[in-house]
């Protein structure tokens, strides 16, 4: 049966569809970016006195607080690095500083190597989380490579070490691919890094006898955010690997449809949406081996009803394989609006959801201000050069001007997304 038919219908939402799973209260789409519930940024910012300081008294005194917080970095007390950090993350996602940052840029890397190799639980999950703003506050420039490069030995090592602490290793995992994603110069590095993520989240394939592992608390967490990282990395993989990736690994991620933890179920189905995605770019009529058995799976985890599963996992769960299963089935895209300022994102690929997740993640609620301004993110997103607002502040869009950035984006948003994965070149 056809299952490529790929008409776009605009919304979370699909208008007239009346399948016996589609209730009142879960037609919004949910993806894994919201379902991890990540540290509040804003509490951050307010907690650390940045919420107005930038306002009343000038971008002087917000550069201090943050010069305050980066000496702090480097005394005894764990809790008072702890705290240092946490304000230092809530400073860069509030504003796009690159100057200032780029300024300190191997003070506050020294900081976050000698904490994560050396610190405990908490202070290493912090500095991780850090380290992925520092990478978009500096870019994909030399500044971010030369960070990187010292910095990735460190990730890497306590990714992999299985005495540290599941949560540490999660933050860890999240800011190697993001660091890879943003900094790396050549595509064996990005390879070198999703080897080793999946080595983490392939421990939680079935047995050989069928059954699904058990594992300690925390390590589904961390299972799923190496799978995240290595999403994010195969958006930039060069179309002539797509094809391996495909064969090799959609096979395997059906497996992790059977977990007990359901952000890596949610996971696992956004991953296998997006290989049947990038796919369909060279073979508009891709199904793979055994489609009519994943489509059951799939489409048992968008009806489940399990009374042992809680009901606000459930609901996740239902709208996200909804997503899942048009991808495989009729081959549409999620489809998602961002408005920020006078402009909006469109989120029209699995490909491009798993992107702005891992921004969102990082950034909170300062995702819309580094959209505006910071060149990083207007490169991913094709979004141009920063627009120049004049002195009468923001001027809302008329709807003709609306109307033709919304043409002009959905004409060039394919040809974004195949250059994004082809600027670095294969290694075979």
């Amino acid at each position: 049966m056809p299952r490529t038919n790929k008409k776009k219908k605009k919304g979370g939402a699909r208008a007239g569809d009346s399948s016996e799973y589609d209730t009142a209260e879960e037609t919004a789409s949910v993806t894994s970016s919201h379902i991890s519930e990540p540290d509040s940024i804003d509490e951050a910012i307010a907690s650390h006195g940045l919420d107005d300081v930038d306002e009343t008294s000038g971008q002087d005194a917000f550069e201090e607080k943050i010069r305050d917080f980066i000496d702090g970095t480097t005394q005894k007390s764990a809790a008072g690095r702890k705290h240092c950090f946490e304000g230092i993350r809530a400073a860069f996602s509030k504003k796009y500083i690159f100057d200032f940052v780029d300024s300190r840029k191997i003070t506050i890397a020294d900081c976050l190597e000698r904490s994560i190799k050396k610190g405990k639980g908490d202070e290493q999950v912090l500095a991780a989380k850090l380290l992925n703003t520092l990478w978009i506050q500096l870019g994909a420039g030399p500044e971010c490579e030369e960070v990187f490069a010292a910095l990735r030995p460190v990730l890497m090592s306590k990714v992999l070490d299985k005495t540290a602490s599941p949560a540490a290793r999660a933050s860890c995992a999240s800011a190697l691919g993001l660091g890879t994603f943003i900094a790396a110069a050549e595509f064996e590095t990005v390879c070198s890094c999703m080897n080793a993520l999946e080595d983490i989240f392939s421990a939680s394939y079935l047995k050989g006898d069928g059954s699904s592992p058990t594992h300690k608390p925390g390590v589904s967490t961390l299972h799923t955010a190496a799978l995240n990282g290595w999403m994010l990395l195969l958006s930039i993989t060069p179309t002539s690997r797509i094809k391996h990736i495909v064969e090799t690994h959609l096979p395997k991620l059906p497996d992790l449809l059977s977990s007990d933890d359901v952000n890596l179920r949610i996971v696992a189905g956004e991953a296998i949406a997006m290989l049947y995605e990038l796919a369909r770019e060279d073979d508009e009529e891709f199904e793979g081996d055994d489609i009519d058995e994943l489509v059951v799976k799939i489409r048992n985890l968008a009806t489940d009803s399990n009374k042992h599963r809680a009901k606000k996992d459930l609901r996740q769960q239902r709208s996200s394989f909804r997503d899942i299963i048009q991808t495989i089935e009729n081959g549409e895209s999620p489809q998602e609006l961002v408005k920020f300022g006078v402009e909006c994102l469109e989120i029209d690929s699995w490909v491009r959801r798993r992107q702005y997740s891992i921004i969102r993640e990082s950034l909170g609620s300062g995702t819309n201000t580094h959209l505006q301004e910071n060149p990083l993110l207007r490169d991913i997103f094709g979004l141009g050069a920063p627009l120049v607002i004049g002195l009468g502040g923001h001027k809302k869009a008329s709807k003709t001007e609306r109307h033709n950035f919304n043409s002009a984006a959905f004409k060039a948003r394919t040809k974004v997304r195949s250059k994004q994965r082809d600027k670095r070149v294969a290694i075979y």
